[in-house]
């Protein structure tokens, strides 16, 4: 699937409909550690991984750039150091200027003020005012395989992020996923409206019943219970 077509469609989703379509399905998706943030709230991105590992100059991220397709997302590896920033202002209008869709850092940025004017779709865990006062030595797969917390992301993984966080899911599952995400949004908008017309969860759902198999089969759970009947409460 394109960038394009899967941007489009991610439109209408979020990271937890595509987290929770992956969990259905049984795809090895990957969720990024909690507390990564779009510098622009209200954003959402979907894109093929560009991975980059940052060893001190911005030098990595510019020939990422030069391999990068239109909608692609930078994702880049600094450890999530939290004692330099190894994005600002000009990573961000360069990565615009390229095409790519988003820079998703496992680190900080800084030049916040300038990337609120930006715009362009920058997360990342934080802030830091200082620069790099590095320059480690490049290993040969700095631009295929890379780190994120404790996984690893390569280009073969397709990027979702929104406000509540980044999913990475590899793309060959994509044409699966997608369509399983759309499916539980569905099924939660008519829950949701049934709420509002007074119809409660509980009923909607047939909870009762469920209290009732559980207590005479104590190994009934209520994701079996859900199954049963299609609802997307939890998977």
């Amino acid at each position: 699937m394109t960038n394009k077509t899967v941007s489009k469609v991610f439109q209408k989703l979020s990271t937890p409909l595509v987290a929770d379509a992956c969990l259905r399905l049984k795809v090895p998706y990957r969720v990024a550690l909690s507390g990564i943030m779009p510098v622009v709230p209200k954003q959402k991105v979907a894109g093929q991984a560009l991975p980059a590992k940052h060893y001190g100059s911005v030098d990595i991220f510019l020939e990422a750039m030069t391999t990068a397709h239109a909608g692609d997302i930078l994702v880049i590896d600094n450890g999530c150091r939290k004692d330099e920033a190894c994005i600002g202002d000009l990573t961000a209008l360069e990565a615009r200027a390229s095409g790519l869709a988003a820079l998703v850092v496992w680190g900080c940025h800084r030049d916040t003020a300038d990337l609120l004017k930006i715009g362009f779709p920058v997360f990342s865990y934080g802030t830091c005012p200082s620069g790099p006062q590095r320059l480690d030595s490049r290993e040969d797969n700095a631009l295929s395989k890379i780190q994120f917390g404790s996984f690893e992301v390569t280009k073969e993984d397709f990027v979702f992020a929104d406000d509540d966080g980044v999913v990475f899911v590899p793309s060959r599952h994509l044409e699966d996923v997608l369509p399983a995400a759309e499916a539980i949004w569905k099924t939660e908008r008519r829950q949701a409206q049934a709420i509002k017309k007074g119809k409660t969860l509980r009923q909607q759902l047939r909870f009762d019943e469920y209290l009732a198999k559980r207590s005479i089969d104590p190994s009934y759970s209520f994701r079996r219970h859900l199954r049963e009947r299609g609802g997307a409460i939890e998977e």
